[in-house]
């Protein structure tokens, strides 16, 4: 487990915290609709961070070519229909490029700096040429209303118990999910990022905000900065 993170519940639990069940049991929402609105149909998507394929397998019914990629096995062991990689995201070299990069689940909010310049640099690599970048950012009020919780129509309750600053601008944020038949939390670090601090760190990796995609501003459609 990785210093700050932190996860308990029924069954494997990865290195930051997140359980595999979970994660299996967890439904989509609007995610699938919002991307397959942004990038052209057909395309050749690389999904940093993929878990057990929750958007995986919507973005391959309408039609996507997906390569998954994972820290866990036991994540991916969970995905069927797409190419699957297993590795940390800021270590990745495929050698080859994408219509589309995706980094969704907040992971551009990684509380180590360098964790975060290396996920956008993955990203940056791997896009192809008039390709994007797709990135799910955190609510504007996502460390600030708490705690906070939202039941779920299908049952569960989700709840945000904490965000604590923990220094360095980051915080140790606690969330809890309760079914029926059981109960899983997540303790992880997330550092948050402002509009400009999140265009800056873009930057840094060679990208530039072509538009958010969400009135929220929570998803954001990134594309190489062009030269000069």
């Amino acid at each position: 487990m990785r210093d700050g993170y932190e996860g308990t519940g029924p069954g494997a639990i990865t290195p930051d915290g997140c359980a595999v069940e979970l994660y299996s049991r967890l439904p989509i929402g609007d995610e699938p609709d919002i991307i397959a609105a942004a990038v052209p149909a057909g395309a050749h998507i690389l999904e940093l961070g993929s878990g057990v394929g929750r958007m995986t397998h919507p973005l391959l019914e309408r039609g996507f070519t997906v390569t998954a990629v994972d820290e866990s096995a036991e994540m991916l062991e969970r995905v069927s229909g797409a190419r699957t990689i297993c590795g940390p995201i800021e270590d990745i070299h495929l050698g080859e490029t994408f219509d589309v990069v995706m980094l969704a689940s907040f992971l551009v909010h990684a509380g180590d700096v360098e964790v975060r310049r290396g996920l956008l640099r993955t990203c940056a690599r791997h896009l192809a040429e008039g390709g994007c970048v797709l990135i799910q950012r955190e609510g504007a009020d996502y460390h600030s209303n708490v705690p906070r919780e939202r039941v779920d129509p299908s049952g569960f309750t989700i709840r945000i118990v904490s965000s604590e600053p923990v220094g360095d601008g980051v915080d140790s944020v606690r969330v809890e999910y309760e079914f029926p038949d059981a109960t899983w939390t997540q303790t992880f670090l997330s550092r948050p990022l402002s509009k400009e601090q999140f265009e800056e760190a873009l930057g840094e990796a060679g990208l530039t905000v072509d538009r958010y995609l969400t009135e929220d501003r929570v998803w954001v459609r990134a594309v190489k900065t062009p030269a000069g």
